[in-house]
């Protein structure tokens, strides 16, 4: 039986409607597949605060959580990842990478450009037509 992970992602929004986006690095797995930034749950953790630490962890800043965009489920080849994502906002500082090879912030009509993780890409397509 393959293992299940229930993860968060945040799709981190800046006042010019870009998107914060990051790429994994060749150390992690699904390297070097971009992805919304986040992280597991932790037992006894809220998906909301497990996303307000996980980006305070690997990012360096603070954001606030707000509605949840999609809920994926996705089977990779010796995990199955479910996928909540949320809206977010910077409340305080700049993301600065610290296990990621690069982030940037990319226009939503962009994001499709990206080569995401299979588990990100349904919240990719839902956040492309919210544009159109």
């Amino acid at each position: 039986m393959k293992k299940e992970v229930h993860v968060v992602g945040a799709i981190i929004e800046n006042e010019k409607n870009e998107i914060f986006c990051a790429l994994r690095s060749p150390e992690m797995t699904l390297a070097n597949y971009w992805e919304f930034p986040g992280g597991k749950i932790e037992v006894g953790e809220t998906p909301q605060q497990a996303l307000e630490r996980e980006i305070k962890e690997e990012f360096t800043c603070t954001i606030r959580v707000g509605s949840k965009v999609e809920d994926t489920t996705y089977e990779y080849e010796k995990v199955i990842v479910r996928l909540e994502t949320y809206k977010a906002k910077l409340i305080d500082g700049q993301p600065t990478a610290l296990e990621h090879a690069a982030t940037k912030w990319v226009a939503k009509n962009e994001l499709s450009q990206l080569n995401f993780a299979p588990a990100d890409i349904p919240a990719v397509e839902k956040i492309a037509k919210e544009y159109e």
